[in-house]
């Protein structure tokens, strides 16, 4: 039964993420000159939209916000200051993985694009040094290189605004508070990697955003202390409005781009693609590696398209954090993320919006369609109902998880989405959901 092996599969009988395709790569320092294209254009196009002298004073503003959940620097600051501020971040986070000698796989290209989209709401060039210098100093710790925790590193700026709200939104004397917030991000950090290490048995790597899930831990455990200390973070929701076809045109050029350089330097599209899209995409998936970075560039600009499209479609405001969710999509479109499965994702989150009569227009039902699909792989590996399950079930969660971080962890659809893959899987592999299943009946 054709159909219904689409709808329900054996997790246990999916190709092995790290299978290697035949098809041919292209040099590392390829690999590298796009990354740095990106960061380039996205860090040009903020002078397009402003001046620099108005660049300038909203890099200021941007870097004293408090950047709690939402804090759209398109408003805080403008749109220019903005993009200079995403562009800078991914560029330094290039340099500093060559640095430390990592290579361009797919989870380096996800910790770009993610640190590049949430450079638009939450992280800043003064919010997220401290948490890399805590996993900084528990790489000395461990006598390792700090290569080899680069991705905590870079993931665990969720946190940036743990930062910002001690150091300027307190009401502290500025000679305590901003020592205090730059010591709670040095702990934060300090204490990622083996928490995240850890944490990633709770969902068993079918929540994409481990780092997010385990950033909503630790920003638990701060919120806790600040509140018993009588600080709490009020509900923020700081937005742009009416700036769609500027940002719109940008995202076009910036896919368009992806496809077309995928296209011109991948021999075998079709068979490419094909492998890809045959991966499960549970952590640790790494489509560089499995498939070639042409094929996985080629992913990443259609999940791009795909995500975008869902915004404007839906009717839908391109701001801030709905291009934050747009850029993890299409950096996780090389880290476990692709066409097939995100959709059953997005549709599951749609369809809870019409059951519980939310407005899928709001920003928050934007969001949770695009950073749901840290719960991709569950479609990956069960099938499109399972993956429909899995983001109607996130968005009654992550509707209410929020409070627990106070907005302290960007990623709190990645917090969501361990809870969700925790409960969810264990009752799929229990009911033994998949394809043999069906066919037996048949």
């Amino acid at each position: 039964m054709p159909f219904l092996s689409s709808l329900f599969r054996n997790p246990s009988s999916m190709e092995h993420p790290g299978a290697r395709s035949n098809v041919p790569d292209i040099p590392e320092k390829h690999r590298i000159r796009y990354l740095v294209f990106v960061s380039l254009m996205t860090l040009v196009t903020g002078f397009l939209f402003n001046s620099p002298m108005e660049i300038l004073s909203g890099l200021g503003r941007i870097m004293t916000s408090s950047s709690i959940l939402l804090t759209d620097y398109m408003a805080v600051g403008n749109i220019g200051s903005a993009f200079v501020n995403s562009g800078i971040l991914m560029l330094l986070s290039i340099f500093i993985a060559m640095r430390s000698n990592t290579s361009v796989s797919g989870p380096l290209i996800a910790a770009v694009f993610t640190i590049g989209g949430f450079a638009f709401f939450g992280k800043n060039l003064y919010n997220i040094w401290p948490i890399m210098g805590g996993v900084m100093l528990y790489s000395k710790y461990q006598k390792e290189p700090f290569g080899k925790f680069i991705l905590p590193a870079f993931f665990g700026t969720a946190l940036g605004p743990l930062v910002s709200q001690i150091s300027f939104d307190f009401a502290l004397d500025p000679v305590l508070s901003l020592p205090l917030g730059i010591l709670a991000g040095v702990t934060a950090g300090f204490i990622l990697p083996p928490l995240a290490n850890h944490f990633i048995r709770f969902h068993q790597g079918y929540n994409l955003y481990n780092i997010g899930f385990t950033s909503g831990i630790v920003g638990l455990l701060f919120m806790s202390l600040l509140r018993g200390i009588n600080l709490n973070n009020p509900p923020t929701a700081i937005l742009l409005e009416g700036h769609m076809q500027g940002l719109a045109v940008y995202l076009t050029i910036l896919f368009l781009s992806m496809v077309l350089y995928g296209f011109e330097t991948c021999q075998d599209i079709g068979k490419g693609l094909g492998h890809l899209f045959a991966h499960p995409g549970r952590l640790v998936s790494d489509f560089v590696a499995s498939d070639g970075f042409p094929v996985t560039l080629i992913n990443m600009g259609l999940l791009g398209f795909i995500s975008t499209g869902y915004v404007i479609l839906t009717g839908g405001t391109l701001n801030g954090p709905i291009l934050g969710g747009i850029f993890t999509v299409v950096g996780f479109g090389a880290f476990g993320k692709h066409v097939k499965n995100v959709l059953p994702v997005m549709a599951g989150i749609y369809l809870a919006n019409l059951v519980f009569m939310w407005e899928v227009t709001s920003i928050g039902s934007l969001l949770a369609a695009l950073f749901a699909t840290t719960l991709a792989p569950i479609a990956g590996a069960y099938g499109i109902v399972p993956g429909i399950l899995a983001g109607f079930l996130h968005m009654a969660v992550v509707m209410n998880v929020g409070y627990l971080h106070g907005g302290m962890n960007l990623y709190n659809n990645g917090f969501s989405g361990g809870f969700v893959a925790a409960i969810l899987v264990p009752i799929l592999d229990s009911l033994k959901i998949n394809t043999n299943t069906w066919e037996d009946e048949r």
